[in-house]
């Protein structure tokens, strides 16, 4: 017998007890192509006050951090699907913090089966001793039903610490965390730790790097993006989720903050005039396969966006020098864009194939090659 926690959902209303019908494993869906593939969750998880409902709002659903202020506490379980980037369609499962999964009435399997990412939050302004201690049984009970899970530690609400306080609480969580799996001989388990706070671009920065560890493309994206940069003669390039500015790759070159704040900022920029001045009636607010946009910095640098599909733009960061090859730039660009809609292809052919059982069959035994 479960609890009665509800599920909140806006899409659809379909219960199974106080669980939705799909909740024993990850939805499927549709891409643009007409594709069925498998739609994994990311669980949001902590203690009650964390933050968990804030990042949710701010980061999907583009509310500002001061309205979060007004956010009641998460008394039944949220859930928030995600649909805006065409490479990786997820859902968000917001937990209440009060839930306590070594409850006997509460099936795991149901919980963390076809679960893509547990994203554990915990308030860097209050006493995170018992947020250690749920992170740890939370973390064994999820990596007992799947191993391929990604852990993932949000620091959260660090905006009120000082630089030296915020590396002293990192160091200390990481350190107590990875004692705890030691002593439950659980050290094989990896947590990956991200400073956030809601009042900056950290946690779109955090929740990208958890995004793109579910995208299988990503290595050929990441190499895509340093062929482009290594014959445009660009710094920087970032390929964006222009709705949440989650950028699902960028380059293999260190990902500068203030760079990266720079292309959000940009992205704001574009959807905003795009909102105002775009055609009339465009559902997508305005951006669309002719969205481009150029903007010269006082430090000789221009940032260049240009869009990939009605999901997707490049940002990049080019040398004012640089930039007087523009069309060298743009003809790059096409072969990017090409090329990104080729590997869209690929998925959706492969998609097709994997849903007919025969040729499944066939791609498994192959290691899902074709």
């Amino acid at each position: 017998m479960l609890h009665s926690y509800e599920v909140d959902d806006d899409y659809s209303r379909s219960y199974v007890g106080s669980y939705p019908k799909d909740f024993c494993g990850p939805e499927e869906d549709g891409d643009i192509f007409g594709t069925v593939e498998m739609k994994p969750k990311i669980l949001l998880m902590g203690l009650r006050r964390s933050g968990k409902s804030s990042i949710q709002r701010v980061v999907f659903h583009k509310m500002s951090p001061a309205e979060t202020l007004f956010l009641e506490s998460t008394n039944k379980i949220v859930k928030d699907d995600v649909p805006h980037s065409s490479f990786v369609r997820f859902q968000v499962w917001d937990f209440p913090g009060q839930i306590d999964f070594f409850d006997s009435s509460y099936d795991t399997e149901l919980i963390f089966s076809g679960c893509g990412a547990l994203l554990f939050v915990i308030d860097a302004q209050d006493g995170y001793t018992d947020a250690l201690n749920k992170l740890q049984q939370t973390v064994i009970q999820a990596y007992k039903v799947d191993p391929n899970i990604k852990f993932e530690v949000f620091i959260h609400k660090v905006d009120g610490l000082s630089d030296d306080q915020r590396i002293d609480i990192q160091r200390d969580i990481h350190q107590r965390a990875h004692d705890d799996l030691l002593d439950a001989s659980m050290d094989n388990i990896h947590l990956s730790i991200y400073l956030t706070s809601i009042y900056d671009h950290s946690i779109f920065e955090a929740f990208s790097k958890v995004v793109q560890k579910l995208i299988p493309e990503l290595p050929t994206l990441e190499n895509l993006m340093d062929i482009f940069i290594s014959n445009s003669g660009a710094e920087k390039a970032f390929l964006f989720d222009v709705i949440s500015k989650i950028y699902i790759a960028t380059d293999s070159s260190p990902v500068d903050m203030q760079s990266y704040e720079l292309c959000c900022d940009m992205i704001d920029v574009v959807i905003d005039l795009s909102c105002i001045y775009g055609l009339k009636g465009d559902n997508d607010g305005g951006f669309d396969q002719r969205s481009s946009s150029i903007i010269r910095l006082n430090n000789s640098t221009v940032l260049y966006l240009r869009e990939v599909n009605r999901f997707l733009a490049l940002v990049c960061i080019v040398r004012a020098d640089n930039f007087r090859k523009q069309g060298l730039i743009d003809y790059n660009f096409t072969c990017f864009r090409n090329s990104i809609q080729k590997i869209f292809e690929l998925r959706s052919r492969r998609g097709r194939l994997a849903a007919l059982p025969s040729v499944g069959a066939k791609i498994d035994g192959a290691n899902g090659e074709v």
